[in-house]
């Protein structure tokens, strides 16, 4: 289902977008669904599995300018994360809807957890890509393994690839990421896909934090070949992502549109293509604008280029002028060579 070959496949991220409630979390699943979405993916881990209860500096964020302003990492990760006991059912419904599900583990025991649910597939996130260890411990399960490239150099990458390959993976997608929330489209360089793709030799898709769905259209354009994009039931429900999630209308109208922008990108063509071949008839082409007799010449007064497309092509208009007509004609005649006299054919 990922490649050149498939529309993009279109991956809803519930992240902590549940704000801890089950019920709203089933609701995201089955609105996720209803909008199209081919994929759900959860976030495995624990807040202690994620950082320590702790105050000290660096265990707060204080850049002021970011969503979470304030808020210390360990509480923070304990509102968002998505309880262990609710991946099963969400699992579930997900697959009674005709969606795969899978999940970003942050450490190995949340792979062993998630191996018991078979996960059909794995994402490393973008802070995690350098997390070597994890990396080998999920390609070693030998499912397809998903990793965002958010902040990663090439060298971090060529050493993240390597181990994953080298650990068992065989069909491996990078995601173009840009880790600030909300990203920005001036700081999305989506350029990079097809640079990506040929330097690791891989499917290369979009892990899209910017507000909207133009970017994500945008990037099926350069070759993404998967797109995750946060989903909520209502912005303004809050939440910890929801300010740069997407409403399930604006997810549907995105699996619309990549579909769209991955038709449009077809092959190199020039020519008329099937579908076009009825417009040849509406070009310009030379006609007679009066009724002549035989023996009359042509010139610009009673012959022109004009629609529709049944005559001579306007680049034959400066030939034929001065030309004797071999036989009478009627106003509206299209322009042939049989109807001049000492014509080439």
């Amino acid at each position: 289902m990922v490649g050149p070959d498939h529309p993009p496949l279109i991956v809803a991220e519930m992240s902590g977008n549940h704000n801890q409630s089950l019920d709203r979390a089933l609701a995201l699943v089955e609105a996720a669904a209803k909008a199209g979405a081919h994929a759900l993916k959860l976030q495995t881990y624990t807040a202690d599995t994620m950082t320590l209860d702790c105050d000290e500096p660096g265990f707060v964020i204080e850049d002021a300018n970011s969503l979470w302003a304030g808020a210390q990492l360990y509480r923070l990760y304990d509102e968002a994360r998505t309880p262990w006991e609710w991946h099963a059912p969400l699992f579930a419904r997900a697959r009674e809807l005709g969606m795969i599900p899978f999940s970003t583990p942050f450490d190995t025991t949340a792979v062993e957890f998630l191996e018991t649910l078979n996960s059909a597939c794995y994402k490393i996130a973008s802070f995690e890509n350098t997390d070597i260890a994890l990396i080998r411990r999920v390609a070693a399960t030998g499912k397809p393994l998903i990793i965002s490239t958010g902040m990663a150099s090439v060298g971090e990458l060529a050493k993240s690839v390597s181990a994953a390959r080298e650990a068992g993976c065989d069909n491996l997608v990078l995601l173009k990421c840009t880790s600030t929330y909300p990203a920005t489209a001036d700081n999305s360089n989506i350029s990079t896909i097809p640079h990506m793709r040929q330097l690791f030799e891989c499917q290369v898709g979009l892990s899209d934090h910017t507000m909207g769905t133009g970017v994500s259209v945008a990037s099926v354009a350069f070759g993404a070949t998967v797109i995750e994009k946060h989903f909520t039931l209502a912005r303004s429900d809050g939440g910890v992502d929801s300010a740069f999630s997407l409403e399930p209308d604006e997810l549907h109208r995105l699996v619309i549109e990549t579909e769209r922008a991955w038709r449009a990108v077809g092959r190199v063509h020039y020519g008329a293509t099937m579908a076009e071949r009825q417009s040849l008839q509406f070009r310009r082409s030379l006609y007679i604008t009066k009724d002549l007799r035989a023996g009359e010449r042509l010139t610009r007064e009673n012959v022109r280029a004009i629609r529709p497309g049944f005559g001579l092509a306007p680049e034959h208009l400066e030939e034929v002028l001065g030309v004797v007509l071999a036989t009478d004609v009627v106003r509206g005649t299209p322009l042939s060579w049989t109807l001049l006299r000492g014509s080439p054919t």
